[in-house]
């Protein structure tokens, strides 16, 4: 049992691991609300215990889970300790994390997760759905951040906020990456930022609203549903557009990098825009877009992002090739090959890449990492996603 503080509130809760759970008096979906994976971002947590004590039993058909990320850095309201919690989630790392002796803080945190997350997927019903809540440094509209699965695009489009595809392919090691290369629906919801009382009530409606879109509960089952429906459209300001990450500052080893006061995400930028210092240097906007999560805290390796609003031609596009697995023709290409079909994996020369547009293989699904001097690796969503088990629900 540890204190956790929000600023916002000027107030402290104690909290263990399992921040509840609730079992429905009929079987039903599964659905996991993950909070302070990152130790100061505390808003989550606070709602997570308002919301799911505003849940009747009685009414709910499966199972919820509430569950606290990193205890350590919760208690000493620190992103994380030694290592960033939500930058460990792969499967290297984790064997790597398994095979130690001597594990520092945050490696403990995973395993207890990982454990707690086994034995979720092993003693409870699918369909599953995960949502991990956090805030930001700066000031945002409430957001949701995906990757790029078509079961992930159709269940969050039914919250009035913007969507954020795509940042996968940016950050190795997020907790929902992990469990999304398991194939279910994962969410993370960005509710605003880490010291406003809005990130609170924004993540208590997206909790609510998410228990209705599962299909957990019934609209009638929570008073003023549409109100909470309302709020997140108003924070949203209207705002329902699905953008795709393009760009990242990474911040570099000892590099001394401070954002320009003032920025806030969404907001519109042009390509020389002054957005940040780095050591003697200023940083200007290689594009024009829409600046998104500029840093605002000493912990962080993301200096920035800039984000551009996806045409909905090339949704729908994309879901008509990635229905029909139009993927499978790439490996007949020279310079591609299958690493792992199964898992949907493949291996580019990067040759190859001059003449075969990103764009083409974000089309298929597909979101790519360098991994040599010669080679991308590219990993597709689609060929692990659960599809058959969310076919059914009214939402897809």
């Amino acid at each position: 049992m540890i204190d956790v503080y929000n600023k916002a509130l000027d107030s402290s809760i104690k909290v263990e691991r399992i921040l509840g759970k609730i079992t429905g008096a009929k079987p039903g979906p599964t659905v996991v609300f993950f909070g302070g994976i990152h130790g100061n971002e505390t808003s989550g947590i606070f709602a997570i215990k308002d919301a799911l004590a505003g849940v009747n039993s009685s009414y709910v058909k499966g199972t919820i889970y509430g569950i606290s990320g990193n205890l350590k850095a919760l208690k000493i309201h620190k992103r994380y300790v030694f290592d960033d919690l939500n930058r460990l989630w792969t499967k290297d790392q984790i064997e790597n994390i398994k095979n130690k002796t001597d594990l520092n803080d945050d490696e403990t945190e995973l395993l207890e997760l990982l454990d707690i997350l086994n034995d979720i997927l092993q003693n409870n019903q699918p369909p599953f759905y995960f949502i991990d809540l956090h805030t930001t440094s700066s000031k945002t509209l409430p957001f949701i951040t995906i990757n790029d699965a078509i079961i992930n695009r159709k269940f969050s489009t039914q919250f009035p906020v913007p969507i954020v595809l795509g940042i996968e392919e940016y950050l190795n090691g997020p907790l929902l990456s992990y469990i999304n290369q398991m194939g279910y629906v994962s969410l993370g919801f960005e509710s605003g930022q880490h010291d406003d009382f809005f990130a609170i009530t924004n993540n208590i409606a997206f909790i609510y609203l998410t228990l209705v879109y599962s299909g957990i509960l019934k609209e009638e089952a929570i008073i003023d549903f549409s109100k909470y429906y309302e709020q997140l459209k108003q924070q949203s300001k209207n705002t329902h557009t699905i953008f795709e990450v393009v760009y990242l500052h990474r911040i570099k080893k000892d590099e001394q990098f401070k954002m320009l006061n003032g920025f806030e995400s969404f907001e519109n930028i042009t390509k020389g825009t002054k957005l940040a210092q780095s050591n003697s240097s200023e940083i200007l906007a290689p594009i024009s877009g829409s600046i998104f999560m500029p840093l605002y805290q000493k912990k962080g390796a993301e200096g920035f992002f800039i984000i551009k609003p996806i045409k909905p031609f090339l949704l729908k596009l994309s879901a008509l090739l990635r229905r029909v697995k139009t993927d499978s023709l790439l490996a007949w290409l020279p310079g591609i090959s299958w690493v792992d079909k199964t898992e949907g994996i493949l291996q580019v020369n990067l040759t190859t890449t001059k003449f075969l547009a990103k764009p083409l293989f974000h089309l298929l699904g597909y979101r790519n990492r360098q991994i040599t001097s010669t080679h991308l690796r590219l990993n597709n969503r689609e060929r692990v996603a659960k599809t058959d088990i969310y076919k059914t629900e009214p939402w897809y």
